[in-house]
């Protein structure tokens, strides 16, 4: 089914009058929008696309579904008189929507904010989205392979992801989907840490942790790495109780099973092996259009996975002033079951 008619249907089921979607990556999903300014007005008869200038001819070339308005005045100007010619009172919005659109249409309308109207539809990956993922991912490995004999003891951070970039931009990633994580040694014990110009020392633990694209499609994986050294024992131990947390979610993945399962299959094993203090985040993420988004695989999420779906799993140990390890791969729950996406391997690599 048209995804735009399939929002049309919730609209009439739910009893709106008309429901506008302000969320850029929604309008892209919906409409095919690469742009990054419009609002989506949708009815149960209509769906109007509103932009600027600036994309005009951008609009014509990529927007379906629509009639596309390019209005002399501001958006939301122009979208209050649509909504007023065709009679509508009332005006559901996205709960996310950011204040000022709240703040500037309740004077117009009466309102009512609608939860994950686009996102539940965005869970489950179409064939054309996976098969992107996956070029994403494979992007994202090749970069990966090509940059590795940089990854030695006297280099900084800063040059592993700037060489790391630059391969991913040369496969053809038009996006890089986050900043790329290179932590080594102490900043390591960083889950999120900013590159630096740290050089990487004997004994060091390299998180690396980076992501590609295609057709606006992301991927992300990380790996972890060791540099040679004396007193590394410890830092075996973590590295070999991350792999075990890793394995131990994959295999609990699957249509059906609460995501908080998968969580928990993870944690429980970093804290049985005397971790548990040392893995505070969640065990991984949906990716797709965007780099975190549905489902949520952590002890609090209510979701529950099925076909169709891809995430990531990436259980942790960050231990301050020793360092971290996390190994995380990309999930896709599809029609023969579980497949791990992510091609790298995973023993770890003592440089």
């Amino acid at each position: 089914m048209d995804r735009i008619e399939s929002i049309r249907e919730r609209v009439s089921e739910k009893r709106l009058k008309a429901f506008l979607v302000s969320n850029i990556i929604n309008i892209r999903y919906l409409t095919g929008f690469r742009g990054s300014s419009a609002l989506l007005l949708i009815t149960k008869k209509d769906a109007f696309f509103f932009t600027d200038f600036r994309y005009r001819e951008q609009a014509v070339r990529e927007v379906r579904g629509c009639e596309i308005i390019v209005p002399a005045g501001t958006l939301l100007r122009r979208i209050k008189k649509t909504l007023k010619s065709l009679r509508k009172s009332s005006l559901a919005f996205e709960f996310t929507a950011p204040y000022s659109l709240y703040h500037d249409l309740k004077r117009s309308f009466a309102l009512r904010a609608m939860k994950e109207m686009v996102e539940s539809l965005r869970l489950k990956k179409e064939e054309e989205e996976v098969r992107l993922i996956k070029k994403a991912v494979k992007r994202a490995e090749e970069a990966f392979i090509e940059i590795r004999p940089v990854i030695k003891k006297g280099v900084t951070e800063r040059e592993i992801a700037l060489r790391l970039e630059e391969s991913l931009r040369r496969r053809g990633c038009q996006r890089i989907p986050f900043d790329i994580i290179v932590a080594s040694g102490e900043n390591a014990a960083l889950p999120h840490a900013s590159v630096s110009d740290r050089r990487l020392k004997a004994g060091d633990l390299v998180v690396i942790d980076w992501g590609g694209e295609a057709g606006g499609y992301f991927s992300d994986m990380t790996r972890t790495l060791l540099i040679k050294g004396s007193g590394i024992e410890g830092k075996l131990k973590m590295y070999n109780t991350v792999l075990k947390a890793n394995r131990s979610a994959i295999r609990t993945a699957a249509a059906g099973v609460r995501a908080r399962e998968v969580d928990r299959a993870a944690r429980d094993l970093i804290k049985g092996e005397g971790f548990g203090d040392f893995f505070g985040h969640g065990t991984g993420h949906g990716v797709g259009l965007d780099i975190h988004e549905s489902p949520r695989i952590s002890l609090t999420s209510r979701d529950i996975l099925g076909q169709g779906m891809v995430f990531t799993i990436e259980p942790g140990i960050y231990v301050p002033g020793v360092g971290g390890v996390r190994i995380e791969d990309m999930i896709y729950i599809g029609e023969k079951g579980t497949r791990v996406l992510t091609r790298l391997p995973k023993r770890l690599e003592i440089i």
